[in-house]
């Protein structure tokens, strides 16, 4: 659907509304099934037959032959071996008749990307055992990835006329999530349209032909069928999310989903997904309403606190984000099943009280993202020592950089970047300038890391070891335009080889055409090779999009060069009020023996 409409979809709601799920076979036809590897037969006498014919496995004796056969082929395959193991597998399973076999066989041939050895273990799987929801399940996920899909008919039918009346919602749901992963989408929803006309009195039927027709791009058909399920149901949550998903157009869904909510004003799912469609549309005070009555209705719904918090972000309401981010916290806490990350919620909460300079509640809240296993845990820290950092105390910023706990080379990487900004900022170039060169013996490839040892050995007059850096990076990462201007505004600067900085410059320009600070770089270029007209209309670009006091000093100088004294010295007047300490400013004035 267009601008992202995300309502939730058939398949993501089949769990709320399944009575009973059997597990699905694979999505892709190469990946080896999760469940471990079958266990061997047992020895005589290691369980009884009233066993052996509860779990209907046959009653086989583990000769020592067959043993050895079996564990050879294990020892094999773990080598790196397939086709013996497999092999062996499917002659043990047609001898014992024990399906195990003949599903570890699957396994084998399905980690070695053996399509049509896996197709023949599953078959035998499900010869041998017949009643296994679990070998069918995996042989209809196979045959309907591959051009044998005709082969699926049957036992969906059969599947669907046995169920449970109760359960044939979901056999139906269960049956769409399966044919839609087929390549043949045409083929797939004829077949679907055949067995589902014995059920069209049920509402799910329906639906999984909406879905089936919205696959195919066939809209108005999947709007009929909506529209179908919801007069057979008209009070289903499912079917009102089918039908505004189908529509195709947001105003619509609004609509539709609205007018549900006024016939249904408890519908929970269908409330929130009217929200977050608002949120889309930057319908924001709208939003922020249906999230409130959401949340009266459940105020421990976590999902409405976080998607208030973010709407009163929007609404630059910073004290009621605030709360609602802390409350959202407060439920996780008192919910410890819940496996959602607070990750995002405790750096917002982080941001907010750094907005107001609060800096140890910032850092009191990043403290809380001490779980190394969070996706965000080495942002937390990494943050943490930065504002430690801004406070002056660059021994406990560095300090805090040592103990984060961290087994990922990028990370491990990142981590000495910000060591040696840290130096770098408090003036250590050459200290600075060692960390990196250290970092650059553990990770030679890290491209970031490249770029900032370029910058160091600039800043020591290290012209030529810079350049080789820079161009390494181009070679790692060709669409790092950072590279290209750094390199081409450093030879304008020294005013070298010109043309070849024009065109690094113009290079990195076509990959990032509104970036403020290549524009600058491309009129100080332009100034440099002497194109004073083309210098000003590239740096008063720059400067319209961000006003930076180094874009300043430069349009000031194209301009003092071109007789606009007073309108340099203006320009050069606002730098100075933003940044008193510009080093650029300062070389600039002194360079033109102008006083402001």
């Amino acid at each position: 659907m267009k601008n992202a409409f995300a309502i939730v979809t058939l398949s993501a709601l089949m769990a709320t509304h399944a009575m009973a799920q059997t597990p699905v076979a694979p999505a892709d036809a190469a990946a080896s099934p999760s469940a471990s590897a079958p266990a061997a037969p047992q020895e005589e006498g290691a369980e009884s037959k009233a066993d052996a014919k509860a779990d209907g496995l046959p009653k086989v004796e583990l000769s020592s032959d067959l043993l050895y056969k079996l564990t050879r082929a294990e020892m094999e395959f773990k080598s790196g071996q397939w086709q013996g193991p497999y092999v062996t597998m499917m002659v043990a399973a047609q001898q014992t008749r024990d399906p195990r076999l003949a599903r570890r066989a699957s396994e084998m041939a399905l980690a070695a990307k053996q399509g049509s050895e896996a197709l023949a273990a599953i078959r035998l799987w499900r010869e041998l055992a017949p009643d296994s929801d679990e070998a069918t399940q995996f042989f209809l996920g196979f045959v309907v990835l591959t051009d044998k899909i005709e082969e699926a008919e049957p036992i969906f039918a059969e599947r669907l006329a046995n169920a449970p009346a109760g359960a044939r919602g979901v056999a139906l749901f269960q049956m769409q999530q399966i044919l839609s992963r087929s390549n043949d989408k045409l083929y797939a929803y004829s077949m679907m349209t055949r067995l589902v006309q014995p059920y069209l009195d049920m509402f799910e039927a329906h639906l999984v032909l909406a879905q089936g027709a919205l696959s195919l791009g066939e809209r108005e058909r999947a709007i009929r069928e909506a529209n179908k399920a919801l007069a057979i149901k008209p009070n289903s949550e499912l079917a009102a999310l089918t039908l505004a998903q189908v529509t195709g157009e947001p105003e619509a869904a609004n609509k539709v989903l609205a007018a549900f909510l006024q016939k249904n004003p408890d519908a929970v799912e269908v409330r929130g997904a009217y929200a977050r469609l608002l949120v889309e549309q930057k319908q924001l005070e709208p939003a922020r309403e249906q999230f409130l009555l959401l949340l009266k209705s459940q105020p421990d719904n976590v999902g409405a606190l976080y998607a208030l918090g973010i709407v009163a972000l929007q609404l630059e309401d910073t004290k009621g984000a605030e709360q609602y981010f802390k409350r959202f916290l407060a439920v996780l806490e008192k919910n410890p099943g819940d496996t959602r990350d607070p990750f995002k919620a405790l750096m917002i909460l982080s941001q907010i009280a750094e907005t107001r300079g609060d800096t140890a509640g910032a850092i009191a809240w990043l403290d809380k993202v001490d779980n190394s296993a969070s996706a965000g845990y080495v942002e937390a820290r990494l943050r943490r020592a930065q504002l430690i950092a801004r406070g002056g105390n660059l021994d406990a910023a560095r300090k805090a950089l040592t103990e984060i706990e961290t087994d990922d080379p990028a990370s491990q990487a990142q981590v000495l970047l910000v060591d040696a900004q840290f130096l770098r900022d408090a003036g250590y170039v050459q200290s600075a300038y060692t960390v990196m060169e250290n970092a650059l013996l553990r990770f030679p490839d890290n491209p970031e890391l490249l770029y900032d040892y370029a910058l160091l050995a600039e800043r020591l007059d290290k012209f030529e070891l810079m350049e080789a850096s820079l161009r390494r990076v181009m070679a790692l990462a060709p669409d790092n335009q950072h590279a290209y201007n750094a390199l081409g505004y450093s030879l304008a600067e020294r005013g070298l080889r010109l043309e070849e900085a024009h065109a690094l410059i113009e290079k990195a320009l076509q990959m990032a055409p509104g970036d403020p600070f290549i524009m600058d770089s491309m009129g100080w270029v332009q100034f440099r090779m002497g194109n004073l007209a083309a210098a000003e209309n590239a740096l008063r670009r720059a400067y319209a999009v961000r006003s930076d006091p180094e874009i300043a000093v430069h349009l000031g100088e194209v301009l003092w060069q071109k007789g606009d004294k007073a309108e340099a010295q203006k320009l050069w007047r606002e730098a100075q009020s933003k940044d008193p300490k510009n080093d650029a400013l300062k070389s600039t004035l002194a360079r033109l023996n102008v006083s402001l």
